[in-house]
């Protein structure tokens, strides 16, 4: 896999060779393109805008680049796998270590191996760099709104998912103060990083969604790029976790208007090694998490394993045994990176069926789980779910979405969101007989920020 990354790296220093005629602004680009620390060094160079409208197209092709290494820090953090202590010992850095355990600090790891920050300002930095070029050029028509379209909805997706790893679970009450990100909306590297709060960290998501969707092409001409139907599935996660429901269902609705397929998993193949497809007729976007080996294959909890009927096709495709017996994840939905982090039809039927039944339209939002699941179930087996209550239908589709979206970066915010809610669930992991514990609203679930980057910046770290 890493022959395959740094040949994509070659090609994208080659493309921006190209498009950019300052020669003294190259060493900035490629040291952010090679994995050096963003925001490590000062530059007051200009940058040189593309001649091409394509040029800016070609920046925002870079798919090996941008829709890769979404933040695994998350899913590391969850619930959804568990290591053995041999698994533990084989861990690369001390500070996944560190992260498995909740530690409150010193959890990234180095710049060099890639860490979630630097992959996420790195990407955040070239659709700004896109959206400068844009304004400079005054570029106008279809095409250009599609480019702008891409740059915004592609920053507002990692700033949602970066919120999701160091910013604390979105409150009304306390979003006003709570500590956010520090919102970089221009390419210029002098700028000083500034922390903003959640709630203007959560606007600046959902202003750069709401300006992206009626720019962009309702289906792309390839699943790498964002479309207009995953840039409102987006949305509508967004407003998900903040708890608007009535929003997010507009948004995930208006999602579905465009792309409603589900594939039928009788067709798939259990047996394979990767059964899902990479780009199948589910994915709106196609985005992989940090490849990291302890999620590839991930051990899963057989609590969780035992959630699934047998006639439940999703216990032979999402899952294997190794000889030791052990329940092993497959269903990454590709065989070169981490697992898929995107937005996909699956989600947008839990996610409408969440609202309409949290929004008291219960029957409404079983209709949605039965047309998922009936998809998920040996053919002639599924019998349609019905609920006397409200609460028992919310707690049926709370279970049906841990099920489906196993390791797809999902079940972190999750946590954060229904623990904000009052659902007090309390983690906990033992590590060579020592037991961990990681508290419902405890600070640690707003991860710390680097510690190289806090030091760099003068920003404030997350409280611990």
């Amino acid at each position: 896999m890493k022959k395959i990354r740094d040949m994509k790296t070659i090609k994208t220093m080659n493309i921006i060779k190209t498009l950019f005629k300052s020669s003294v602004l190259i060493p900035v680009i490629l040291s952010v393109l090679s994995c050096s620390d963003f925001l490590d060094e000062k530059s007051d160079q200009k940058l040189a805008t593309p001649d091409k409208l394509e040029d800016n197209q070609m920046l925002l092709n870079n798919y090996g680049f941008l829709n890769v290494d979404f933040a695994s820090s998350g899913e590391t953090s969850s619930d959804d796998y568990y290591l053995t202590d041999a698994d533990y010992n084989a861990l690369s850095f001390e500070a996944s270590k560190r992260l498995y355990t909740w530690m409150p600090d010193n959890v990234a790891t180095p710049v060099s191996s890639g860490n979630d920050w630097s992959a996420c300002y790195r990407s955040i930095y070239v659709c700004n760099a896109v959206l400068f070029n844009m304004k400079d050029k005054n570029y106008t028509g279809e095409q250009a709104d599609n480019i702008r379209g891409q740059a915004l909805a592609l920053r507002a997706f990692r700033y949602l998912d970066a919120a999701q790893i160091w910013c604390k679970a979105y409150n009304p009450q306390t979003a006003g103060t709570d500590l956010g990100l520090p919102l970089r909306l221009d390419p210029d590297m002098n700028i000083t990083s500034v922390r903003s709060t959640v709630q203007q960290t959560y606007e600046q998501i959902i202003s750069d969604f709401q300006t992206a969707i009626p720019l962009l092409l309702s289906k792309q001409i390839s699943g790498m790029r964002i479309s207009r139907a995953a840039a409102y599935g987006l949305l509508a996660r967004t407003y998900l976790f903040i708890g608007d429901y009535q929003k997010a269902l507009s948004n995930t609705e208006a999602a579905l208007n465009i792309n409603s397929e589900l594939m039928d998993f009788n067709s798939l193949n259990p047996n394979a090694d990767y059964p899902v497809a990479e780009l199948n007729k589910e994915v709106l976007l196609w985005g992989a998490m940090k490849y990291e080996y302890h999620l590839i294959p991930a051990k899963i909890p057989d609590h969780i394993y035992q959630m699934y009927d047998n006639n439940d096709l999703r216990k032979t495709v999402f899952f294997g045994k190794n000889a030791a017996n052990e329940v092993l994840f497959k269903a990454y939905y590709n065989n070169a990176n981490g697992p898929l982090v995107s937005v996909a039809t699956d989600e947008l039927y839990l996610m409408a069926a969440e609202c309409k039944v949290r929004l008291n339209k219960i029957q409404e939002g079983l209709a949605y789980l039965n047309n998922l699941l009936v998809k998920r179930w040996k053919a002639g087996t599924y019998v349609p779910i019905i609920a006397g209550s409200q609460s028992q239908a919310l707690d049926i589709v709370l279970k049906e979405r841990r099920k489906e979206l196993l390791i797809r970066g999902l079940r972190w915010p999750d946590l954060k969101r229904y623990n904000r809610d009052g659902a007090n669930i309390t983690l906990t992991r033992t590590v060579k007989g020592q037991t961990y514990t990681l508290p419902p609203n405890d600070p640690r679930y707003a991860i710390a920020i680097p510690e190289d980057i806090i030091t760099l910046s003068g920003m404030p770290q997350n409280p611990r």
